[in-house]
């Protein structure tokens, strides 16, 4: 007897993403002790996520001919300068226009929304969903374009964004860290394409693993005590940054896919506000309400993400690379070579 249990999941837009994540957050919720009472494998598989990441980047990364590279630094420099600026338009609409450049709004539907939650949500992008997206939807100098987006990563570019840069130093060491596994994994593949094909085929197989280990950290329960302003504003980071990364990445030569597989939140983003608070006090009222704000962020863009961009991707079609594209195209016959007609 068989069950069709990769095709149910394939019939839910992003399902290799959605369902496996969906299934972590709901135990990490309701069964938080879960990794912890079992402990060895199954309490890896649950926390994991960076070591499967770590894998998978290395694997995208030899499936990356080196030709490609003009291309991540065009990709990834184009979302990374819109999804910052998107944030800072924002930001100053929200600090400057109407007046709430430090302090969080106190009364309303809106209180305790504040710039330092709108900015710190904005800014980064969550790598290992936006990775795993365009390892399925994509292609791999779309997952390479992470490369330059990590930049986002932290509170640097948020301070930046408010006006307190100086206030934290360049993380140089981590950025080479994001950086290594995608760059060893592009020597090895271009060194020798039995090694590219051979890791290339764990691609798809870590997906599902890895959005599992990435559902295991989500606490559904955060949305719940964010209220309808956290769903509301995880539901504004995937529209306000989605629909200018969408036309961004389509007019430097995309189909749209990864710039909407970018409007995320990264999970990193939720700790900004109190770093940011601790370098400027003047943040210190707006932090720990931006910091539940921005945790709900982290939940319902990691759930709308997979769903907008497997939508997307249905819409547009996927972007293949020109050897795939050869590959599919029948090669033409010349017509010297013909066979004469009643031959």
């Amino acid at each position: 007897m068989q069950i069709p249990i990769k095709r149910a999941i394939e019939k839910v837009p992003g399902g290799m993403m959605v369902v496996p994540l969906l299934a972590g957050a709901l135990i990490a919720t309701f069964f938080p002790g879960t990794p912890k009472y079992f402990g060895s494998f199954t309490g890896a598989l649950f926390s994991g996520a960076l070591t499967i990441l770590a894998v998978f980047y290395v694997c995208m990364g030899a499936s990356i001919d080196i030709k490609a590279t003009p291309y991540i630094v065009k990709k990834g420099g184009t979302l990374l300068i819109v999804k910052v600026a998107t944030a800072m338009v924002l930001g100053l609409i929200f600090g400057r226009v109407l007046g709430f450049a430090e302090a969080p709004v106190t009364a309303g539907m809106f209180a305790g929304l504040s710039t330092l939650a709108i900015v710190a949500s904005m800014n980064d992008t969550n790598g290992g969903l936006y990775m795993a997206l365009m390892g399925q939807y994509g292609r791999p100098r779309d997952v390479g374009a992470y490369t330059i987006m990590s930049l986002e990563s932290g509170p640097f570019l948020t301070m930046i964004t408010l006006g307190v840069a100086g206030l934290s130093a360049f993380p140089v060491q981590t950025l080479v860290g994001a950086i290594l596994p995608l760059a060893v994994g592009m020597l090895i593949g271009n060194l020798d394409r039995e090694m590219r094909e051979f890791l290339s085929k764990a691609i798809p197989v870590m997906i599902p693993f890895f959005a599992f280990a990435l559902g295991a950290g989500l606490d559904l329960s955060k949305v719940w005590q964010a209220g309808l302003l956290g769903l509301g504003m995880g539901v504004a980071v995937v529209v306000f940054t989605g629909i200018p990364l969408f036309f961004a990445d389509r007019l430097i030569g995309g189909n749209g896919v990864a710039g909407v597989a970018a409007a995320s939140t990264a999970g990193n983003a939720a700790a900004v506000p109190a770093i940011v608070a601790a370098a400027n006090p003047a943040y210190a009222e707006a932090a720990a309400p931006a910091t539940i704000l921005v945790a709900a962020c982290v939940v319902v863009t990691a759930i709308l993400v997979p769903i907008a961009t497997a939508w997307t991707a249905k819409i547009v079609g996927r972007e293949v690379e020109p050897a795939e594209e050869a590959a599919a195209t029948p090669a033409e016959v010349p017509a010297s070579s013909a066979p004469a007609a009643g031959h």
